[in-house]
């Protein structure tokens, strides 16, 4: 017999809890990849807080303005907004709750800068990327931006300010989301169709401009991986591991390329949850050890 979800586990729901708990991994590379002294495990704990309830908040902003497309679709239909099981009056009241408390926690327990990277990520997936979905195939490039944000914010939590190692981090995200991002789209291009998004994998008809995507961002991502050993940062283990763990995720992009079915669309989004961990662990490992 099948339960109603309970309250509280619809207000998980609606945090997004998977986007969250990377976007946590991303902050706590961040922050080891940018620590110059010793840790302090306080300031390391609000940093993952205050980036986490930021996060959160939102997530739940963003579902409260997609509620009717998430009503459209058969993998988000079951949502507790657009099930009805929550209003949109009280997520927003439990968003700003969050957002407002995660700024708070980061300002005055992190730092200013970190705080207002923290705000332009809100505001950038809430008021850019969201309305974007429904207008432009771009809205991937877009979304990819805030995504992308969590390890910068990380870095500036224990380095103290924005430099060009933060950046190349960010990028590295930002770049792997993409070919990540346009597996899930063509996975669920129909979902999409149903719902009127102009997601790229709606209107490239035969597969060619999602697929040179892929392939092209794909083969972006694998020298800007490497950075990190050329400056020093990292060592010998992880350059070999990060250039094996590219040309796999390159070779994941050319067979969906060449093939365009959903089975190797499926296998790249498997090999792009297996990637971002693997990738993180052998960077911090070979940073601190």
């Amino acid at each position: 017999m099948n339960r109603e979800p309970s309250h509280f586990s619809d207000l998980v729901q609606l945090t997004k809890p998977r986007i969250c708990v990377l976007a946590l991994l991303m902050s706590t590379l961040g922050y080891m990849m940018g620590i110059t002294g010793e840790i302090s495990g306080w300031h390391f704990f609000f940093t993952l807080l205050g980036t986490g309830l930021v996060g959160a908040s939102s997530c739940i902003f963003n579902q409260v303005a997609e509620q009717e497309v998430d009503s459209l679709m058969l993998r988000t239909q079951n949502r507790p907004i657009p099930a009805h099981r929550i209003s949109p009056s009280e997520a927003i009241k439990v968003g700003a709750v969050m957002g407002v408390l995660g700024e708070m926690i980061l300002l005055v327990a992190v730092n200013a800068v970190t705080a207002i990277l923290g705000a332009v990520t809100l505001l950038t997936y809430v008021g850019v990327y969201t309305p974007s979905k429904k207008t432009t195939p771009m809205s991937t490039l877009i979304g990819a931006i805030p995504g992308a944000m969590p390890p910068l914010m990380g870095w500036t939590a224990s380095y103290g300010t924005v430099s060009i190692q933060g950046i190349v981090l960010f990028m590295i995200l930002f770049l792997w989301q993409i070919p990540h991002f346009l597996a899930i789209a063509w996975l669920y291009k129909e979902d999409y169709a149903r719902a009127s998004l102009p997601i790229l994998s709606v209107v490239d008809n035969n597969g060619s401009a999602t697929s040179k995507q892929v392939v092209l961002y794909s083969i972006a991502l694998l020298p800007l991986t490497l950075v990190p050993t050329v400056w020093g940062i990292t060592g010998v283990v992880y350059l070999w591991g990060a250039l094996a763990l590219g040309l796999v995720y390159l070779l994941c992009g050319i067979l969906l390329s060449m093939y365009q079915t959903r089975g190797y669309a499926r296998l790249l989004f498997i090999v792009s949850i297996i990637y971002l961990p693997v990738l993180g662990s052998l960077m911090v490992w070979d940073r601190i050890l």
